[in-house]
C-alpha cells in the first residue's frame, strides 16, 4: 500500500463557492451568490501583456471594422439623394447610378469586414496558444501543495474552455464593442442632424437600456463564473472515471457513477438555463425599445411627410439610419454577455497564474554561490566500514551522504491545530550506504522522502547533501543529484525508451540497455511488439503492475545518480522477479546513497541499515537483526502483526 495515508492532504473534487479554501479566491458574502467579487473591465485588461504583441494588427483590425461599420451609416445619405433627387425627378439615369453607388458601397462593407477578419485570425490564435503554454510551464513550476489541494478537471477547463472562451472574446466581443459604440454615437449625431425632434425620439431609449443592462451584466456575469466553475468539475469527473473504469467496472460502480455525473449535468444544465434565461430577458428588452422609439419616430414623421415640413427623401434616410443602428443597440446584451463570461475565464486563468511558483535560485550560501562538489565514488572498502559502523545516525559522524537534522513538516493546507507529520527527525545515511525506512501505515515515510529532491521543503530543520543544505541548492541540480522511483508507477504515452530515458538527460542506447538490466525488464521490453520503441498508453495500461514498476525503477537508476530514493520498489513483483531485481539493485546500490522504503524483510535485507519511523519520528536506527531482537515495534512490523491494526 502507498504510504500517505494521514499524511497527504485529499484533493478537493467539487467548486464550493462557500469554502474559504476553494482556489476560486475571496467570495462577496453580500450578493447572496457566493462567487467572487471582480470588475469586469479590470479583469480583461489583465490580458494585455498577452495581447501587447499583436497590438498593431488588434489594432488595424479594429479601424478596418469601424470604417466598414461607418459605410453602412453612407447607404441612408445616399437613398436620401436618390429619393428626393433622381426618383421625384423621374431620372432613370440617376437611378441606376444610385443603385450603383448602393452596390460599390455593400461590396465595400463586405470586403473591409473579411479584411477585418483576416488580420485578427492568425494573431489571436498565437495569443491562445503563448497564454496555454504559459499556463502549462507555470503549472511545471507549481508546488506539489498546490497540485494536491486543485482537482485536475478545473485545471484542464482553464487550459481549454476557457482560453477558447478569450479568444473568441478577442476575434469578436472586443472589436465590436468599440464598433458598435463608435456606430451608436456617429448614428446618432446623424439622426440628430437630419431631423432633431426624431432624432431624440429615437435615442430616448438609451438611458433605460444602460441601466438595465448593468442590471444585466452583475447577474450574468456571476452565472458564467458558476457554469465555468462547474464545467470544470464535470471535467474532473470524466477524467476520474476514465482513469479508474477498471475499478468502476471492478466493483459494478457504474450506476453510482452515472448519478453523480447526472447530479453535476443537472446543476451544469440549471445554470445554463439561468443565462439563458437572463440573455432572452436582456435581449428582449435591447429589441423591443428601440423597435417602439423607431414606431414613434415613423408615426412622427409621416405627420411631418404630411404637412410637408419633412421631404420623403429624409424621412426614408433617417429610418434608414435608424434600422442601421438595431444591431449595434440589440447586441449590446449579446457583447456584454460574452465579455463576462471572458471576465469569468480570465479571473480563472489567472487564479492559476497567481500562484507563486517555486523559485529555482542558484545555490547560495553565506552570500557566495557554491560551487558543485565533486562525485563521491565509494569503494568497497568503505562501504563495508559504513556498514560495521553500528547504529549510531548522527549527523555527526561524518560530513557527507545525506543528513536529516532536526526535520519537522507539516502539509501546507494542513488545519492549524494539526500535529506535524514529520518532528524532530534526525538521520545520517552515510555515503555510499543504503538505509531502510521502515515503519507502519501513515507513519510518514513517503512524506520523508519526498523532503529529499525538494517536492516540499521542510517546515523546519535543515537537510545536506554531501555537506551541502538542500535549502541552498536549487530544484534542478537538487533533482538531478536525486533519483526517485515511487512505489504507484507513473508513465507516460509514450514509447517504453522515453519514458525510461526521462529519468537521464542525454542517456544512449547503452544507458538504456543498463537500467533495463537492473530493473529485469529487458525481457519483457524485447517481446513487446515494436521492443523499446512500443507506446505503452495512456498511464501506462497496457502494461501489466509489475511491469510498470520495473520501467520505473528502470528510470531512477539509468542516470546512475548520486542519491537514489525507492519508495518500495519492489511491491508489484512476483517472487522469482523481486528476486532478481534485488541481485541486480544490490550492484546500484554498491555505488550511491540509498533511502528505501521497504515494508518486506526482502527488501529491508538490500540495506545496510534500517531507520524505524514511528508517528513521525525516528523511533530506532540498526541493523535488520538488531532490531529485530531488540525493538518490538519493529519485529512486530516485519512479521505483518501490527500492520493492520494501525
Amino acid at each position: 500500500m502507498a504510504d500517505t495515508t494521514q499524511t497527504t492532504p485529499p484533493a478537493r473534487h467539487r467548486t464550493d463557492p462557500t469554502d474559504p479554501t476553494n482556489p476560486t479566491g475571496p467570495t462577496d458574502p453580500g450578493d447572496g451568490s457566493g462567487l467572487p467579487r471582480r470588475s469586469v473591465v479590470r479583469a480583461l485588461l489583465r490580458l494585455w501583456p498577452y495581447v501587447r504583441p499583436v497590438r498593431a494588427r488588434l489594432s488595424a483590425a479594429a479601424f478596418v471594422a469601424v470604417i466598414a461599420s461607418c459605410l453602412s451609416l453612407v447607404i441612408p445619405l445616399v437613398l436620401k439623394w436618390l429619393v428626393d433627387g433622381p426618383v421625384a425627378d423621374g431620372d432613370p439615369g440617376g437611378v441606376w447610378l444610385g443603385g450603383g453607388y448602393l452596390l460599390l458601397l455593400g461590396v465595400a462593407e463586405a470586403l473591409l469586414f473579411g479584411l477585418r477578419r483576416w488580420l485578427v485570425s492568425r494573431p489571436l490564435a498565437g495569443v491562445e496558444a503563448s497564454m496555454r503554454e504559459a499556463l502549462y510551464r507555470h503549472l511545471q513550476r507549481l508546488p506539489v501543495a498546490f497540485h494536491d489541494r486543485w482537482p485536475s478537471g478545473q485545471l484542464l477547463s482553464r487550459g481549454t474552455t476557457d482560453l477558447q472562451m478569450l479568444r473568441q472574446f478577442l476575434t469578436f466581443p472586443l472589436t465590436f464593442l468599440l464598433v458598435n459604440g463608435v456606430t451608436i454615437l456617429v448614428g446618432g449625431v446623424l439622426l440628430l442632424a437630419q431631423r432633431w425632434s426624431l432624432g431624440l425620439v429615437l435615442l430616448s431609449p438609451l438611458l433605460p437600456l444602460l441601466v438595465l443592462c448593468s442590471v444585466f451584466e452583475a447577474k450574468y456575469g456571476r452565472a458564467a463564473r458558476r457554469t465555468q466553475d462547474q464545467l470544470g468539475d464535470l471535467t474532473t469527473v470524466v477524467e476520474e472515471s476514465v482513469l479508474g473504469i477498471r475499478i468502476i467496472k471492478g466493483f459494478g460502480r457504474h450506476r453510482s457513477q452515472a448519478r453523480a455525473f447526472k447530479e453535476l449535468t443537472r446543476a451544469l444544465r440549471t445554470t445554463e438555463l439561468r443565462k439563458a434565461r437572463l440573455l432572452a430577458w436582456i435581449w428582449g428588452v435591447n429589441t423591443t425599445l428601440p423597435e417602439l422609439a423607431l414606431g414613434a419616430a415613423l408615426v412622427c414623421g409621416t405627420v411631418q411627410v404630411a404637412d410637408g415640413a419633412l421631404s420623403a427623401g429624409t424621412l426614408v434616410a433617417f429610418l434608414s439610419t435608424a434600422l442601421a443602428l438595431r444591431w449595434p443597440v440589440e447586441s449590446i446584451g449579446f457583447l456584454l454577455a460574452m465579455s463576462n463570461e471572458a471576465a469569468a475565464a480570465t479571473d480563472r486563468y489567472f487564479e492559476v497564474m497567481d500562484e507563486p511558483a517555486v523559485q529555482d535560485e542558484p545555490a547560495v550560501q553565506d552570500g557566495a554561490v557554491v560551487r558543485d562538489e565533486p562525485v563521491v565514488r565509494v569503494e568497497p572498502a568503505v562501504r563495508d566500514e559504513a556498514a560495521g559502523r553500528g547504529h549510531g545516525g548522527g549527523p555527526q559522524d561524518a560530513p557527507g551522504g545525506l543528513v536529516f537534522s532536526g526535520v519537522a513538516f507539516r502539509y501546507p493546507d494542513a488545519p492549524p491545530d494539526a500535529p506535524p507529520t514529520l518532528k524532530d527527525i534526525t538521520l545520517h545515511v552515510r555515503p555510499g550506504e543504503t538505509m531502510a525506512l521502515v515503519g507502519a501505515t501513515g507513519s510518514g515515510k513517503t512524506t520523508l522522502t519526498a523532503l529529499v529532491p525538494r517536492l516540499y521543503d521542510p517546515t523546519a530543520g535543515r537537510i545536506t547533501l554531501d555537506g551541502r543544505d538542500l535549502a541552498t541548492i536549487g530544484r534542478a541540480e537538487a533533482r538531478a543529484l536525486v533519483a526517485v522511483a515511487f512505489e504507484e508507477p507513473t508513465l507516460f504515452s509514450a514509447t517504453a525508451a522515453e519514458n525510461v530515458l526521462m529519468g537521464a538527460e542525454g542517456a544512449g542506447e547503452a544507458e538504456l540497455r543498463r537500467a533495463l538490466r537492473v530493473a529485469q525488464a529487458e525481457e519483457f521490453v524485447a517481446a513487446l511488439p515494436e521492443g523499446t520503441a512500443t507506446q505503452v498508453g495512456e498511464q501506462g495500461l497496457s502494461l501489466s503492475g509489475g511491469q510498470r514498476q520495473r520501467l520505473a525503477l528502470a528510470r531512477a537508476v539509468i542516470g546512475r545518480p548520486r542519491f537514489l530514493i525507492l519508495d518500495d520498489p519492489l511491491s508489484a513483483l512476483d517472487v522469482h522477479t523481486e528476486a532478481l531485481v534485488e541481485a541486480a539493485l544490490r550492484q546500484v546500490l554498491s555505488a550511491t546513497t540509498a533511502l528505501v522504503v521497504a515494508h518486506r524483510p526482502s527488501t529491508v535485507l538490500l540495506a545496510d541499515r534500517v531507520a524505524l519511523l514511528s508517528d513521525g519520528r525516528i523511533a530506532a536506527v540498526g541493523t535488520h537483526h538488531e532490531l529485530l531482537r531488540d525493538n518490538p515495534e519493529y519485529a512486530a512490523l516485519m512479521s505483518g502483526g501490527e500492520e493492520g491494526d494501525r
